[in-house]
């Protein structure tokens, strides 16, 4: 039987918090948990486009408990400031969706903190965020959600060069980006088990969406390449609301596996109904995982204790 939206249990008095809800992915997502009865925050970076995603939710969901909240995800002092705000009201989180993200940029480009801009933006805020949110999340024993890729299949950790300081491409840094966000939900499940922060780890990929991420990186240039995604797009793709369902399904499944992965059920995971996804077996290394870990913790300057 195909999971649906309507199998989405009342989330009314759940607070989720989704990054990156002002557009694509980040919205639809937003738009389903609001209207399931959860008390939304679009955590991205720029206000206006918060705004009129707020009034676009509220279109569709009169009663929509939605707000937005400042969080550039190019800027560790903003990852800061925004889970001090959350520590400072003490409300557990019981659904963080990680779901931010640039791809392939066709230069290498840096964030404010001097990382390379999606391995900075894709993961390690990421893994700041939640490591700075971590009492509240484990206050509700929370779902957390890492968006990874198809992508992440062809991916290494270049542990020597994480920020791609020499010979940077940008697929093969996107590619990175995405395995470490696979890596990283595989990794703090193993640490929430450990240490019983009492935490649902899972991670999920959107299959071939079609989201501004294409047209805002390398994909989107003019050329031969561009043109090719193009005709890929027309054939394999689906929807931004099609592409979330894989990340509601890891939000709000009742039982899910701890460490779990889910996407679309299609042909090579561009598209279909949401399901079990496979995880390829360089994100499995639990040694990588954990050398990046300790790498993420000395960069970010947040550490899980």
């Amino acid at each position: 039987m195909t999971w649906t939206t309507n199998d989405i249990p009342d989330l009314s008095g759940r607070l989720a918090i989704v990054t990156g809800a002002t557009g694509g992915l980040g919205l639809e997502t937003a738009i389903v948990l609001a209207g399931k009865g959860a008390e939304v925050v679009l955590a991205a970076r720029n206000p206006d486009k918060g705004a009129e995603a707020e009034r676009l939710i509220r279109s569709r969901h009169p009663n929509a408990a939605v707000r937005f909240d400042l969080l550039d995800l190019a800027s560790l002092a903003s990852v800061q400031a925004f889970a001090e705000r959350h520590l400072a009201t003490g409300r557990p989180i019981d659904i963080l969706i990680d779901n931010a993200g640039i791809m392939a940029l066709p230069t290498r480009q840096t964030t404010v903190d001097g990382f390379e801009m999606q391995f900075g933006t894709n993961y390690l805020s990421h893994f700041a965020l939640v490591g700075r949110l971590l009492p509240l999340l484990t206050a509700a024993k929370a779902r957390v959600v890492q968006l990874s890729s198809v992508a992440h299949r062809s991916g290494h950790i270049r542990l020597d060069d994480l920020n791609y300081q020499s010979h940077y491409s940008p697929w093969p840094v996107y590619q990175q980006s995405k395995l470490a966000m696979l890596m990283f939900a595989l990794e703090l499940q193993r640490r929430s088990d450990t240490h019983g922060w009492g935490l649902t780890s899972v991670a999920a990929h959107p299959g071939f969406a079609r989201t501004d991420l294409i047209a805002n990186g390398h994909a989107g240039k003019p050329g031969l390449f561009a043109r090719g995604a193009r005709l890929l797009e027309a054939v394999l793709s689906h929807s931004a609301a099609d592409g979330a369902l894989p990340i509601l399904m890891a939000a709000t499944l009742p039982d899910p596996t701890p460490g779990g992965y889910y996407g679309p059920t299609g042909f090579q995971e561009m598209k279909g109904p949401p399901g079990v996804a496979v995880i390829k077996r360089q994100a499995k290394d639990a040694d990588v995982a954990r050398r990046l870990w300790t790498e993420s913790e000395r960069l970010t300057g947040v550490t899980y204790g």
